[in-house]
């Protein structure tokens, strides 16, 4: 087999694993309950999303620096995958919040800031999907990435400096710790391939277009 099929065949058995271990190895947290145990996939899909934030920071800035196709197209990817990590964050933490707090949601800082920095990468894949292909629509997209990105640094500070009613970690046991990482090892896994499909197709994408032009610059 292929690396490929295989990390595939080894993320989609380690999202299986993944429900095992939330839903029956790790113990009932006492104060939250079940509910807690949304924790496990809500705060390694946080990390993800920042990462694939970076992810498009990189490319968004190696396109501005190069003029460099393959960087932007990495970045439209890599925005791609993040935005779907933020919505499972947005999904879960909503959930959460009713179990913990009785309300869907709270416009406390942490939750706030998420939400903005989830909405400028909305609006970059909004301008990358609807904008056209031009130059002035790529550059204008890396700029907006490159200026969202220190966003993360708000959101991870928001309950630091502005306090706000956000739980904090809730890893009481060994096996909670555990659980975690090993949840964010499988999501890392599944980011990865995600992001290496999504560069394919946009790269796939951009040498069609390329081909088009081609050709009809030939006919004409």
């Amino acid at each position: 087999m292929k690396p490929f099929r295989i990390a595939t065949v080894l993320a989609t058995l380690g999202v299986v694993a993944a429900h095992y271990l939330v839903f029956m190895y790790v113990p009932m947290e006492k104060t939250m309950g079940a509910a807690q145990r949304i924790y496990y996939f809500h705060v390694p899909s946080a990390m993800l999303f920042y990462l694939g934030i970076a992810c498009c920071f990189v490319g968004s800035l190696g396109y501005l620096l190069s003029r460099k196709a393959r960087w932007d197209v990495f970045a439209h990817a890599a925005a791609e995958v993040a935005l779907v990590f933020g919505v499972v964050v947005l999904v879960t933490g909503p959930l959460w919040a009713k179990a913990a707090w009785s309300v869907w949601w709270k416009w406390e800082p942490r939750l706030t800031t998420m939400a903005i920095l989830f909405l400028i990468f909305c609006a970059y894949w909004a301008l990358r999907s609807f904008g056209g292909r031009s130059d002035g629509v790529r550059t204008f997209a890396a700029v907006l990435a490159v200026l969202g990105t220190p966003n993360i640094y708000f959101v991870n500070q928001a309950v630091k400096r502005w306090g706000g009613v956000h739980p904090p970690a809730v890893e009481t046991t060994p096996e909670m710790k555990i659980v975690k990482w090993t949840c964010l090892a499988i999501l890392m896994l599944l980011f990865t391939l995600m992001l290496i499909l999504r560069y394919r197709a946009r790269r796939e994408s951009l040498a069609v277009l390329t081909l088009k032009r081609r050709f009809a610059r030939l006919k004409a």
